[in-house]
């Protein structure tokens, strides 16, 4: 088994890529206290125009809940077709397969049985009775008168 040895990194790459993760990570910490001060200010400032803020926000969740469950269903009744395919035409392909595949092992083994076996007996018989007539008389092309 090949083991791969990750590329090794100098010591400054590795400390540029520390510095810039912990940036990264200090000004998500920033964005989000500031995102919180301003929602806490605005809902003391203008505490009508929040609600309605709010109240738009609910809709589009609830909208966009009704568009999950309606994704939901179209792929429950994708997932359904796929397991009617597998069950009524792949699994009856796959058994005429399976049958298939018996079919022809036994007309192999009747071939190699009842057609292969007769000839190479026959054919080793009559090499065998050619080399004990070449043993016993000689090679005829090399008999023959120049």
């Amino acid at each position: 088994m090949v083991t791969e040895t990750p590329p090794i990194q100098d010591p400054e790459t590795q400390v540029v890529q520390s510095r810039f993760i912990i940036a990264g990570v200090f000004i998500l910490l920033v964005v989000g206290i500031a995102s919180i001060i301003i929602i806490v200010w605005l809902s003391v400032s203008y505490p009508e125009q929040v609600e309605a803020l709010r109240d738009v926000f609910i809709i589009a969740l609830a909208l966009e809940s009704c568009v999950f469950g309606i994704i939901l269903m179209l792929m429950l009744i994708m997932l359904i077709r796929l397991v009617n395919t597998v069950e009524f035409e792949i699994r009856p392909l796959l058994e005429q397969t399976n049958e298939t595949i018996g079919t022809v092992q036994g007309t192999t083994r009747f071939v190699s049985k009842n057609v292969v076996e007769p000839v190479v007996k026959t054919t080793s018989i009559i090499m065998g009775v050619r080399q004990g007539i070449r043993t016993l008389f000689g090679d005829p092309r090399k008999n023959l008168p120049d």
